[in-house]
Protein backbone atom coordinates (compact mmCIF):
# COMPACT_ATOMS: atom_id res chain seq x y z
CA UNK A 1 0.00 0.00 0.00
CA UNK A 2 1.47 3.49 -1.08
CA UNK A 3 0.69 6.35 1.39
CA UNK A 4 0.93 9.36 0.07
CA UNK A 5 1.64 12.71 1.99
CA UNK A 6 0.53 16.45 1.24
CA UNK A 7 2.94 19.00 -0.80
CA UNK A 8 3.01 22.66 0.00
CA UNK A 9 0.09 23.09 -2.70
CA UNK A 10 -2.82 20.01 -1.90
CA UNK A 11 -4.79 20.99 -5.36
CA UNK A 12 -1.67 20.58 -7.20
CA UNK A 13 -0.56 17.84 -5.15
CA UNK A 14 -4.17 16.13 -5.94
CA UNK A 15 -4.10 16.46 -9.15
CA UNK A 16 -1.08 14.62 -9.77
CA UNK A 17 -2.28 10.90 -9.08
CA UNK A 18 -5.65 9.38 -9.12
CA UNK A 19 -6.67 7.07 -6.07
CA UNK A 20 -6.47 3.15 -6.40
CA UNK A 21 -7.83 0.26 -4.85
CA UNK A 22 -5.60 -0.47 -1.77
CA UNK A 23 -4.20 2.78 -1.38
CA UNK A 24 -4.50 5.15 1.79
CA UNK A 25 -6.62 8.13 0.70
CA UNK A 26 -4.96 11.57 1.89
CA UNK A 27 -6.84 13.63 4.39
CA UNK A 28 -8.57 16.13 2.52
CA UNK A 29 -11.06 19.24 3.58
CA UNK A 30 -14.78 19.53 2.27
CA UNK A 31 -17.67 21.77 2.72
CA UNK A 32 -20.73 19.98 2.76
CA UNK A 33 -24.60 20.60 3.56
CA UNK A 34 -25.50 21.37 7.33
CA UNK A 35 -22.66 23.98 7.72
CA UNK A 36 -20.28 20.84 7.82
CA UNK A 37 -16.81 21.68 7.58
CA UNK A 38 -15.05 18.49 7.81
CA UNK A 39 -11.79 16.00 6.87
CA UNK A 40 -11.41 12.87 5.96
CA UNK A 41 -9.74 11.59 9.07
CA UNK A 42 -12.86 12.96 11.03
CA UNK A 43 -14.39 10.02 9.82
CA UNK A 44 -11.57 7.02 10.65
CA UNK A 45 -12.90 4.35 11.89
CA UNK A 46 -15.98 4.60 9.89
CA UNK A 47 -16.93 2.78 6.42
CA UNK A 48 -16.91 6.15 4.32
CA UNK A 49 -19.04 5.76 1.14
CA UNK A 50 -18.43 8.42 -1.60
CA UNK A 51 -21.04 8.44 -4.58
CA UNK A 52 -20.05 11.04 -7.01
CA UNK A 53 -22.96 12.05 -9.55
CA UNK A 54 -23.24 15.01 -12.07
CA UNK A 55 -26.26 17.51 -10.97
CA UNK A 56 -28.42 17.88 -8.21
CA UNK A 57 -31.93 17.62 -9.01
CA UNK A 58 -31.87 15.83 -12.30
CA UNK A 59 -33.66 12.32 -12.75
CA UNK A 60 -31.00 9.65 -12.40
CA UNK A 61 -29.41 11.43 -9.39
CA UNK A 62 -32.00 12.15 -7.80
CA UNK A 63 -32.97 8.28 -7.93
CA UNK A 64 -30.13 7.63 -6.83
CA UNK A 65 -29.82 9.69 -3.37
CA UNK A 66 -33.44 8.51 -2.95
CA UNK A 67 -31.42 5.01 -3.23
CA UNK A 68 -29.19 6.09 -0.74
CA UNK A 69 -31.53 7.70 1.58
CA UNK A 70 -33.65 4.64 2.24
CA UNK A 71 -30.89 2.51 2.98
CA UNK A 72 -29.46 4.89 4.60
CA UNK A 73 -30.30 3.04 8.61
CA UNK A 74 -29.21 -0.38 7.10
CA UNK A 75 -25.42 1.62 6.18
CA UNK A 76 -25.63 3.54 9.27
CA UNK A 77 -26.34 0.11 11.01
CA UNK A 78 -23.10 -1.41 9.94
CA UNK A 79 -21.02 1.98 11.00
CA UNK A 80 -20.82 3.45 7.46
CA UNK A 81 -20.98 6.92 6.33
CA UNK A 82 -22.28 8.85 3.33
CA UNK A 83 -21.20 11.45 1.48
CA UNK A 84 -22.78 12.80 -1.87
CA UNK A 85 -20.71 15.11 -4.28
CA UNK A 86 -20.97 17.29 -6.80
CA UNK A 87 -20.17 20.30 -8.28
CA UNK A 88 -23.00 22.04 -7.60
CA UNK A 89 -22.85 24.78 -4.93
CA UNK A 90 -24.06 24.28 -1.48
CA UNK A 91 -27.29 26.44 -1.60
CA UNK A 92 -28.23 24.18 -4.44
CA UNK A 93 -27.01 21.06 -2.47
CA UNK A 94 -29.71 22.42 0.77
CA UNK A 95 -32.10 22.81 -1.35
CA UNK A 96 -31.68 19.14 -2.90
CA UNK A 97 -31.10 17.62 0.08
CA UNK A 98 -34.42 19.38 1.91
CA UNK A 99 -36.81 18.65 -0.62
CA UNK A 100 -35.40 14.72 -1.12
CA UNK A 101 -35.44 13.95 2.54
CA UNK A 102 -31.65 13.02 2.13
CA UNK A 103 -30.38 11.62 6.08
CA UNK A 104 -26.92 12.08 4.98
CA UNK A 105 -24.38 15.39 3.71
CA UNK A 106 -23.94 16.86 0.59
CA UNK A 107 -20.13 17.66 -0.68
CA UNK A 108 -19.65 20.83 -2.57
CA UNK A 109 -16.68 20.08 -5.23
CA UNK A 110 -17.03 23.00 -7.32
CA UNK A 111 -13.43 23.44 -7.58
CA UNK A 112 -12.79 20.04 -8.75
CA UNK A 113 -10.68 19.00 -5.97
CA UNK A 114 -11.97 15.68 -5.41
CA UNK A 115 -13.42 14.75 -9.05
CA UNK A 116 -9.97 15.22 -9.64
CA UNK A 117 -8.42 12.88 -6.86
CA UNK A 118 -10.88 10.55 -7.71
CA UNK A 119 -10.48 10.92 -11.36
CA UNK A 120 -14.61 11.11 -12.28
CA UNK A 121 -14.54 14.41 -14.39
CA UNK A 122 -14.48 12.95 -18.10
CA UNK A 123 -16.10 14.16 -21.72
CA UNK A 124 -19.39 13.55 -22.48
CA UNK A 125 -21.58 13.88 -25.93
CA UNK A 126 -24.95 15.56 -24.49
CA UNK A 127 -26.95 16.11 -27.65
CA UNK A 128 -23.99 15.37 -29.91
CA UNK A 129 -22.22 18.10 -28.11
CA UNK A 130 -19.05 17.68 -26.01
CA UNK A 131 -19.07 18.93 -22.53
CA UNK A 132 -16.84 18.05 -19.25
CA UNK A 133 -18.39 16.12 -16.90
CA UNK A 134 -19.11 13.77 -13.73
CA UNK A 135 -19.28 10.39 -14.66
CA UNK A 136 -21.70 8.44 -12.00
CA UNK A 137 -19.50 6.62 -9.29
CA UNK A 138 -18.73 5.49 -5.78
CA UNK A 139 -15.88 4.27 -3.74
CA UNK A 140 -15.83 2.87 -0.34
CA UNK A 141 -13.19 3.71 2.24
CA UNK A 142 -13.08 1.12 4.82
CA UNK A 143 -12.01 2.04 8.84
CA UNK A 144 -8.61 2.35 8.17
CA UNK A 145 -8.34 4.93 5.43
CA UNK A 146 -8.29 2.52 2.73
CA UNK A 147 -9.84 2.65 -0.66
CA UNK A 148 -11.76 -1.15 -1.14
CA UNK A 149 -14.15 -0.34 -3.57
CA UNK A 150 -15.23 1.66 -6.65
CA UNK A 151 -18.11 1.88 -9.22
CA UNK A 152 -17.92 3.63 -12.65
CA UNK A 153 -20.10 4.21 -15.02
CA UNK A 154 -23.00 3.59 -12.40
CA UNK A 155 -25.97 2.42 -13.54
CA UNK A 156 -28.58 3.95 -10.47
CA UNK A 157 -30.74 0.60 -11.11
CA UNK A 158 -29.26 -1.52 -8.64
CA UNK A 159 -26.33 -0.02 -6.90
CA UNK A 160 -27.01 0.84 -3.66
CA UNK A 161 -27.81 -2.75 -2.87
CA UNK A 162 -24.42 -3.40 -4.32
CA UNK A 163 -22.97 -0.97 -2.14
CA UNK A 164 -24.41 -2.31 0.69
CA UNK A 165 -23.54 -5.51 -0.04
CA UNK A 166 -19.96 -4.60 -0.20
CA UNK A 167 -20.25 -2.56 3.35
CA UNK A 168 -21.48 -5.80 4.25
CA UNK A 169 -18.28 -7.66 3.80
CA UNK A 170 -16.23 -5.29 5.24
CA UNK A 171 -18.28 -4.75 8.33
CA UNK A 172 -17.34 -8.57 8.51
Amino acid sequence: MAKRSFANNEKEYLRRWFMKIGEVVPDFAFNATNNVQGHLKDYKGQIIILYFYPKDATPGCTTEGQDFRDAYSQFKDLNAVIFGISRDSLKSHEQFKSKQNFPFELISDSDETLCQMFDVIKMKSIYGKQVRGIERSTFIIDTQGILTHEWRKVAVKGHVEEVLNAVRSLAG
